[in-house]
């Protein structure tokens, strides 16, 4: 695998940035994608602050690598097969994979990641094919008044 440059990992973060708004900061290990000039650069300009996990002790970054660790294992479990016959596809699969993750209580407080995003939670197909009451209350003319 390439390593990742300055300038597609500023991309990266502009979308997120402009997706969910700016971080007070922002924790990473020590890529040299992070260290350069360009990406800290960037970051100041908009006030973001970058804090770097300690080479000596990687469990400081271990949120990050726990979240790391489920998407894979995720991965894994659904296109382990895939994988033994078609080159890369689990690329087609990591959408699916990273629903199942944001749609997930997590253990530490009961929420899913969605609903810690959006302040609600996510209608699901099952509720959609079997008419839950949330789906069966849904009213496109109440939404268009909003």
């Amino acid at each position: 695998m390439g390593e990742i440059k300055a300038d597609n990992a500023i991309k990266f973060i502009r979308g997120i940035f402009c997706r969910y708004g700016l971080p007070h900061r922002i924790i990473t290990d020590n890529g040299s994608q992070f260290i350069n000039a360009n990406f800290q650069d960037y970051c100041i300009g908009l006030g973001v602050k970058i804090c770097f996990a300690s080479v000596s002790h990687p469990q400081s970054n271990g949120q990050v690598e726990r979240a790391n660790g489920i998407v894979l294992q995720g991965i894994k479990t659904r296109v382990y097969d895939r994988l033994m016959s078609h080159d890369k596809k689990w690329v087609e699969e990591l959408p699916s994979v990273l629903w199942t993750v944001r749609t997930t209580p997590t253990t530490s407080n009961k929420e899913t990641p969605f609903f810690l995003v959006y302040g609600s939670e996510a209608m699901l197909p099952s509720e959609l094919r079997h008419q839950s009451t949330r789906a069966q209350n849904y009213s496109d003319e109440y939404q268009e008044e909003q």
